[in-house]
Formats: C-alpha cells, sequence, structure tokens
C-alpha cells in the first residue's frame, strides 16, 4: 500500500474546509498549505476569510506573501508550494493543502511545472484598448478554453494571451519540463449540498460587511493599490472597489455579489467533479457537517487504508 506524503482538503466557498483542515492537521502533526489564490496577498483579509486565528498553533504557508495589486500566478504558486512541500515532508510533518481554487490544487497534484512567462509591454500595449468579449476571442483562437478563469476581466485575458503568445514562440520551453505527479496523495472533498452552502454564503457575505470588509477596500486604496487591480481580484474586492467608485449603488453591490459568489461556487464544484469524472481523481467525500473529531477520524482511517 502506497504512504500518504499530502493530504489534500477541498472544497467549495464556505464549506468550512479551513477549520476541519486545521483540526485534521493537529492530529496528524500537520501543517497547512493553502491554495487560495487570494489569500496570498497582504491586506486583503476580510473578504478572502483568512481567518488566521482558526489555525492557532498549526503552521501555515503561502498566506499573506505578497503585496496586494501584485498579479501572482500559477508560475509561482507552483515554485512556492514545492518549496513549502518539500519543507515541511523534511521536518517529518504531514502537508496538508486546503482550499478552493481548483487550478492550483490539480496542478500540483499533476506535477505541473511551468517556464516563467515574462512580461511583454509591446503586446500588453496592442491588446489594452480592446474589449473584454474581443481578447476572449483573440484567446479563444490561440488555445481551448477550458473554463472562465483566464477570461475574467481583461486584465486576466490579457495575461493569459501573453502567455500563450510565449508558449508559441518558445514551443521547446513550454514542454522541457516533465510533469512529476504526486500519486501519494489521499484527497478529501468537503461535501456540502447546494441549500446549505447557499445559505452559508449568505450569511458569511453579510458577516463580512459587519466586520468591515468595505473599510478594508477603502483602506487598500487610500494605502495606493489602484482599484482596477483590486477590480482584478474579482468577487468581494471587485464589487466593493466599484461601490467605492460610485459605479454601482450599495444594494446592487449587494445583490450583484451575493449571485457572483454563489455562481464561483458552483464553478469550484464543476471544476472538482470534472477532477473526479474527467480527469481521473479519486476524491473522498465527507460531509461538511461533522463533528470535526468524527471528520478527522475518517480521514485517518482512509490514511490507514492506504499505507
Amino acid at each position: 500500500m502506497k504512504k500518504i506524503n499530502l493530504i489534500v482538503v477541498l472544497g467549495p466557498t464556505a464549506s468550512g474546509k479551513t477549520s476541519l483542515a486545521v483540526a485534521l492537521a493537529r492530529k496528524v502533526n500537520g501543517e497547512i498549505i493553502s491554495a487560495d489564490s487570494r489569500q496570498i496577498y497582504r491586506g486583503m483579509d476580510i473578504g478572502t476569510g483568512k481567518d488566521i486565528d482558526e489555525y492557532g498553533n498549526v503552521p501555515y504557508h503561502l498566506i499573506d506573501i505578497c503585496q496586494a495589486g501584485y498579479k501572482y500566478n500559477l508560475y509561482e504558486y507552483l515554485r512556492d508550494f514545492k518549496i513549502a512541500y518539500n519543507d515541511i515532508l523534511k521536518r517529518g510533518k504531514m502537508p496538508i493543502l486546503c482550499g478552493g481554487t481548483g487550478l492550483y490544487i490539480e496542478s500540483v497534484l499533476n506535477g505541473l511545472e511551468l517556464p516563467h512567462v515574462p512580461i511583454n509591454n509591446e503586446l500588453r500595449k496592442s491588446l489594452e484598448t480592446k474589449t473584454l468579449e474581443e481578447l476572449t476571442s483573440i484567446l479563444s483562437s490561440m488555445k481551448t478554453l477550458h473554463n472562465n478563469t483566464d477570461v475574467d476581466t481583461a486584465k486576466r485575458a490579457i495575461r493569459a494571451i501573453e502567455i500563450q503568445t510565449y508558449y508559441n514562440k518558445h514551443p521547446q520551453e513550454a514542454i522541457s519540463v516533465v510533469p512529476n505527479p504526486i500519486n501519494d496523495a489521499l484527497i478529501i472533498g468537503v461535501d456540502i449540498d447546494r441549500d446549505n452552502r447557499r445559505n452559508r454564503i449568505t450569511k458569511r457575505l453579510l458577516s463580512r460587511l459587519e466586520e468591515g470588509m468595505i473599510d478594508e477596500v477603502k483602506n487598500l486604496i487610500s494605502s495606493g493599490i489602484d482599484p482596477n487591480d483590486l477590480i482584478y481580484y474579482g468577487l468581494e474586492y471587485k464589487y466593493v472597489t466599484m461601490y467605492l467608485l460610485g459605479q454601482i449603488s450599495y444594494d446592487n453591490m449587494l445583490s450583484e455579489l451575493e449571485i457572483a459568489i454563489h455562481q464561483f461556487a458552483k464553478r469550484q464544484m464543476t471544476w472538482f467533479r470534472g477532477m473526479e469524472k474527467r480527469r481521473g481523481f479519486s476524491i473522498n467525500w465527507i460531509p461538511w457537517n461533522l463533528d470535526k473529531d468524527i471528520f478527522v477520524e475518517k480521514v485517518i482511517n482512509l490514511m490507514d487504508c492506504d499505507e
């Protein structure tokens, strides 16, 4: 039987996966590696739901590692994951990858490695006046779009075109690294039904607004961060920034943001189901509302079965 060298705890937003992963880490002498594409940014705390207090004495990695406004990418994530992962193993601890960014999680499990793609200012300038629809059309002519992640915003689409242009010009570099999949991973999915997920998303959004999410975004803008960079991050930061800029009313911000988060959670689940049904990953789904001790016991039983 294989020895487990990585536990993955994945699930949609508002499923409670962080607290479950922390409880598991305490039991298995583990450390958390975040798989959240926005929790890496400093100062973006309430809107990303970092909940640092939840970790207590459990060490965590890839949270608060970049200044807000920076455009962190998959290449950098895979590089930083590898450093954290190897360090944790070297110290005899169990790495626990926890989050909802399916692209990061699946790329890690596939052992994907990417060449560094430099900024192409000339290309960016030629694309900056184009609409998102035009950019999407350009990108779709260069590669098959498997999801909407690359074309959520114009800036994301431009970066995706920049990357694909680089790959087209340097095909050998793009395929020069042979993937090294992580085959000794146990993947746990936090299973929450649609109605409970929606209720928790709505409740959490209202709570975040009460906790000062608008002031958080206001402070980020006051610190000199370009509002367009916050809009680039999407969801809470996109809609709250639009509200602060006077582009939408408070009520529209609230209703549109709530809808966007529900849609985001649905896309997350679509990604995870695709991992199972189309891409061959085995995800062990455990109910979201189990007592933490029972959740941990179920994971440990699965580890024993695989060892």
